[in-house]
């Protein structure tokens, strides 16, 4: 009898094999609860057919044994229903559970939303609501795993990200998730996914970047893309396209540890190239470039899900995260820099490059990745002499002015047509209470429908069962649509393994979190992202850098004890200006000062109808002429005319803009002297601090900076900055780190992942969906792929 399902080799997570042969005859006519199980799938080099028998953990429902082999029932029939059955087909057993499924189990699927662990990793009514009223399957968990977790005696508030818990607890929590999914009707398994915790995150914020906690640092994404670079580099000659053995590493560290807690999917990474500098979330884009992020989302998707792709998905029971790709198709060309998470911002401008920011999509759809997130930003092309968005053509078809979720033309016709993505496609998460751009004039239901007619499968943050029903009783959703996404959502459960076994060893989870080898390979990665910009001659005749042994070090933005391991003689610079403190002053006798700067961005009150913000006269849209709350749905259409719009997106919601990024006034100018000023970025130390530095030493040269480039940040000469006599750009790496380069212990050799412009006006000039520098006046001041080392 010819094979029917598909065999998996390998190492698995949680997955134990063991091979057993079953001659054809007996396979072929195997009946299991009069159920006829089909030929069985792998080898028959030796005349018979061979079976693999996972590992099935149970622990709501039974565990069958028939003809040998251990399966679960998970609809606690007493028999083995082709579903549940390990050896079928992953289609046939999809066709088959949906075949059982209520509507109302259906629509649960379609919803994602977050579910983040009660105090000490207990469940919450939000999760029993969710799990046994709204049928949900898949949750974002954003619960941050830390060595120490939060008491639970009321002392602390939880913020949006929830308690604090240890990686022991947090994976007690999905499994008693998991648990509570068994005991459902049909026992279908959940997926939960996160957003990248392995980095150094300064900032972080939920939705954007989640914070490290106990997980092993690595640099952020333009990091990773910069020492794949310098690799290159050391390797090849050239840095072009990046050495892909700094993504393996990572993967191979990142993908154990989201497992040891229950995390086998994510929604990560982000595909989008940074071509438009002023953008706040250039700090989790990986590169300008669309070669070198291809060869990246290729690796990511290889690493983290697997090298074998069948049926349009690499995904497999060895899969260590099943990948959700973002934001389909290229979120960095927003206009003027502004993010479409406010409705100031909620226009993507492409001139003539929209296929340049495609190309890392393709490389990752063509290696399998599971799933798709399309942005919530509205593609244009520019403005009319009204100042209306124009919509933007492409190969002959025209997009409509609306979100890209909502868009069957990108969604269905762009990514499934012509790029033949066979995965499922899950919203950005608010996309239909707060974030419906193009659609702000329509009901809940009317967004519903539009996301999922034009071929969205599940919603992000949406969790109300009854409203999609309603829409398919009322034949505004078809029934075939709705099963049409349930089995794309259901076949990453299926090739997961999760049917079989779903739960982890939580005993093991702090063990396997943040251990000493993935930690070293964390460090290392960091040293390598160090691009070293200048190191200017001093007037001994010897470079800035690397520090001389046994120098007198002043240092601020660094840890003193940090920089005395390396045998240095330091004074601490470090003040807190919001305890009243002042920066102490250099004292004489100073060799070298060694600074780092990192700019924040700081959340503000903001609100739409507010007359300090976007009601304010004062600051106008220069595109618009309007404030810069005009764009908001409570202004465009206030109630009652629209009562789903009542709240304002901007301010009622979020209460101000908590998701990152300047005042809209002030996300523009990203140049040191422009941020210096603004009143809703903070820079540490200040600039004042930094040319106080300077003056004290007597020699500019004599100061080494150290610059977080979260974003391709100005040094424009009114800052002086570049008068300093060493420059390093960082992408997110520890004190530790940055010693090895800075002592020599390790010579720099990461390249720039993007180009850094000469001036402000070449930031202005800049079109948003083209990289580099290269049309404006001013151009680069470093080019994509420049580094030095010593």
């Amino acid at each position: 009898m010819k094979a029917a399902t598909t065999m998996w080799h390998g190492r698995v997570g949680a997955f134990a094999f063991a091979r057993r042969a079953i001659p054809t005859a007996l396979a072929a006519g195997m009946l299991a609860g009069g159920a006829l199980i089909a030929g069985c799938g792998g080898d028959d080099d030796d005349g018979g057919s061979l079976t693999v028998q996972p590992t099935i953990s149970g622990r709501a429902k039974p565990v069958l044994s028939v003809g040998g082999f251990q399966f679960k029932d998970l609809n606690a029939n007493g028999k083995v229903d082709p579903y549940e059955d390990w050896r079928l087909s992953v289609d046939a057993r999809i066709n088959d559970l949906v075949g059982q499924m209520s509507l109302e189990e259906k629509v649960g699927m379609m919803m994602i939303n977050d579910n983040n662990a009660g105090c000490a990793g207990a469940v919450t009514p939000t999760t029993l609501d969710y799990v046994n009223t709204q049928k949900m399957t898949r949750f974002i968990l954003r619960s941050t795993a830390t060595a120490t977790a939060d008491p639970c005696d009321g002392s602390v508030v939880p913020g949006r990200g929830g308690f604090k818990v240890t990686p022991e607890q947090l994976a007690t929590y999905t499994n008693s998730v998991q648990e509570l999914a068994e005991s459902t009707r049909l026992g279908i398994p959940v997926v939960f996914k996160d957003n990248a915790r392995n980095h150094v995150e300064t900032d972080p914020r939920q939705g954007i970047g989640a914070g490290a906690g106990a997980f092993s640092q690595f640099p952020k994404e333009a990091g990773l893309a910069a020492a794949a670079l310098g690799e290159q580099f050391l390797r090849e000659g050239k840095a072009t396209t990046g050495d892909m053995s700094v993504i393996r590493t990572f993967t191979e560290v990142m993908g154990p540890e989201y497992n040891a807690v229950g995390l086998r999917a994510a929604y990560t990474y982000m595909a989008d190239l940074l071509t438009e500098p002023r953008w706040y979330r250039a700090h989790e884009v990986f590169t300008e470039d669309a070669d070198l992020n291809a060869n990246i989302m290729k690796s990511l998707v290889e690493g983290l899900q697997g090298t074998v792709v069948r049926d349009g998905t690499s995904v497999s029971p060895t899969t260590r995260v099943a990948m959700t790709m973002k934001h389909f198709p290229g979120g960095g060309p927003q206009e003027l820099g502004m993010d479409p998470h406010y409705s100031f911002g909620k226009y993507q401008q492409y001139t003539t490059n929209f296929g340049y920011h495609l190309k890392p999509f393709v490389a990752a759809i063509n290696a399998g990745v599971s799933s798709i997130m399309p942005y919530y930003g509205v593609p244009m092309t520019g403005r009319d002499a009204a100042r209306n968005p124009l919509p933007l053509t492409y190969e002959g078809t025209t997009f409509p002015l609306t979100g890209f979720a909502f868009s069957r033309s990108i969604v269905t016709d762009l990514l499934r047509d012509k790029l033949g993505f066979q995965g499922y496609v899950n919203s950005d998460t608010g996309i239909i209470n707060t974030m419906a751009w193009g659609l702000e004039d329509k009901s809940v239901s009317e967004r519903v429908a539009a996301a999922i007619n034009g071929g969205t499968d599940t919603l992000s943050g949406f969790a109300t069962n009854r409203t999609i029903r309603d829409l398919v009783d009322a034949k505004l959703i078809s029934l075939e649509r709705v099963d049409q996404a349930v089995k794309r959502l259901l076949k990453e459960q299926f090739q997961l393994g999760l049917f079989e076994n779903p739960y982890v060893d939580a005993s093991k989870a702090n063990a396997a979190i943040g251990i000493d080898a993935n930690r070293n390979k964390g460090i290392e990665m960091q040293k390598k992202s160090v691009v070293l910009l200048q190191n200017q001659t001093l007037s001994d005749g010897s470079k800035a850098l690397p520090l001389k042994a046994g120098a007198r070090i002043y240092t601020i933005g660094f840890g003193k004890a940090d920089v005395e391991k390396y045998g240095y003689s330091v004074t601490d610079g470090n003040y807190d200006a919001a305890k009243g403190q002042t920066r102490p002053a250099v004292p004489p006798g100073i060799d070298v000062a060694i600074v780092r700067v990192l700019v924040r961005d700081l959340a503000q009150p903001y609100h739409s109808k507010s007359p300090l913000y976007g009601d304010n006269p004062a600051y106008l849209n220069p595109l618009t002429g309007n404030t810069w709350g005009a764009e908001d749905p409570c202004r465009m259409f206030p109630a009652p005319a629209y009562p789903d719009n009542a709240k304002c997106s901007d301010g009622d919601v979020y209460g101000g803009t908590i998701f990152g990024g300047a005042l809209p006034w002030e996300i523009g100018d990203i140049s040191f002297s422009g941020m210096a000023k603004a009143t809703s970025r903070t820079m540490y130390p200040t600039l004042a601090d930094i040319k106080s530095i300077m003056a004290e030493l007597g020699d500019p040269k004599k100061v080494v900076l150290s610059i977080y480039f979260r974003a391709p940040y100005v040094m424009d000469d009114a800052s002086g900055l570049k008068n300093a006599g060493a420059i390093l750009a960082t992408f997110g790496v520890t004190d530790v780190a940055m010693m090895e380069v800075l002592s020599g212990k390790f010579n720099p050799q990461g390249k720039l992942p993007f180009a850094l412009p000469r001036t402000q006006r070449a930031v202005d000039e800049q079109r948003s969906d083209l990289p580099g520098f290269d049309e404006t006046t001013d151009g680069a001041l470093f080019k994509f792929g420049y580094g030095l080392t010593y």
